[in-house]
């Protein structure tokens, strides 16, 4: 009996780190008999609300013309509270010695959002040693992730073929096994890869996290501040007032610091923002504020609220224009 635990948002990678783990449990038997999957249509019984008992009840169940089953669970991350999961965590504590089971920690059609695993869960867990899998790791995490999805390769990259495919895919690490698999068919096995050899099958730049784009902004740097707003509209498929959203919380912080006598490092900034767990934001937000200063604080939420207008039918001018203006000023006035 063996438990693994995926935890992540992203459905890219949660279905490659699922489709190596039901690999691993299968091998050479017969998937079809072996594994029997369930999600939250399975969950939801005339219209009610949502019970783990149909996942419960698929590991209870005995094998058939096979030695063992493995029972994947999608969308484990609709049942955030104690009595949500209490049937799991009844079974768990004397679970099916010939059920693998495989707990997918995403959100369901209708979640606005990744909630924690119930406590009791966890530490049942953590006592029968489940495997815990970060499909979708963020910040440093994700380029590890894409340097281990690399090496993996049957092929050999150059450190500029490297930076290039992780600066090109940005957040969207999904991506690297498609182009992997084309620089295959292409080059064959065993090829040694240059950035020119690369080049020609990165396609459209991908997404970038929202922190590339203020960072960028903050140094003053209007190419890389651009190109950054272009990924996320392009690459990321976000629209203009999504990007907006990330520029006015951004200024809006660095604002709320401005003038307070009571703030004087990044713990009392981030208590006077009310931030929780780390810090660092409000470290961010507090050298925004005092770099820039009042006047071009003021100066750049003009332009935030000028734009917005314009955005919502102020102006005839496309979106994309409208955003490219408001990013080369704020990143002018960082200057």
């Amino acid at each position: 009996m063996a438990i693994v635990v995926i935890k992540g948002d992203d459905p890219t990678l949660v279905a490659q780190e699922l489709a190596g783990v039901v690999k691993s449990f299968v091998g050479s038997g017969d998937k079809s008999l072996m594994v029997e999957e369930l999600d939250e249509s399975h969950y939801l019984a005339d219209g009610g609300l949502p019970e783990l008992a149909p996942l419960v009840n698929a590991a209870l169940t005995p094998p058939f013309l096979t030695e063992r089953r493995v029972v994947i669970g999608r969308n484990v991350g609709l049942f955030t509270k104690a009595d949500q999961v209490l049937c799991l965590v009844n079974y768990l504590q004397d679970p099916a010695p010939t059920t693998d089971l495989v707990l997918v920690w995403e959100k369901g059609s209708a979640s606005n959002r990744l909630g924690a695993i119930p406590k009791s869960l966890k530490v049942i867990l953590k006592e029968l040693g489940a495997q815990e899998i970060d499909a979708a790791p963020s910040g440093r995490g994700r380029r590890a992730l894409l340097g281990e999805r690399l090496a993996d390769a049957p092929l050999r990259f150059d450190p500029a073929a490297r930076r290039a495919i992780g600066d090109h895919l940005g957040d969207d690490v999904g991506r690297v096994n498609q182009i992997v698999e084309a620089l295959i068919s292409s080059y064959g096995e065993g090829a040694r890869l240059s950035v020119e050899d690369v080049e020609p099958y990165l396609g459209t730049a991908s997404d970038v996290p929202p922190w590339e784009l203020t960072d960028a902004i903050d140094e003053g740097d209007i190419a890389l501040a651009l190109d950054k707003m272009h990924r996320m509209t392009r690459g990321g498929e976000r629209h203009a007032l999504q990007v907006m959203a990330t520029l006015h919380g951004h200024y809006q912080r660095a604002l709320a610091l401005d003038g307070a006598l009571e703030v004087n490092d990044e713990k009392s900034a981030a208590a006077r923002l009310g931030m929780k767990g780390s810090t660092f934001p409000a470290k961010k937000a507090l050298g925004l504020s005092r770099r820039l200063g009042r006047e071009r604080l003021h100066s750049a939420i003009g332009l935030l609220a000028q734009t917005d207008l314009d955005l919502r039918g102020g102006s005839a001018i496309e979106a994309e224009v409208l955003m490219e203006v408001l990013v080369a000023r704020l990143a002018r006035l960082s200057r």
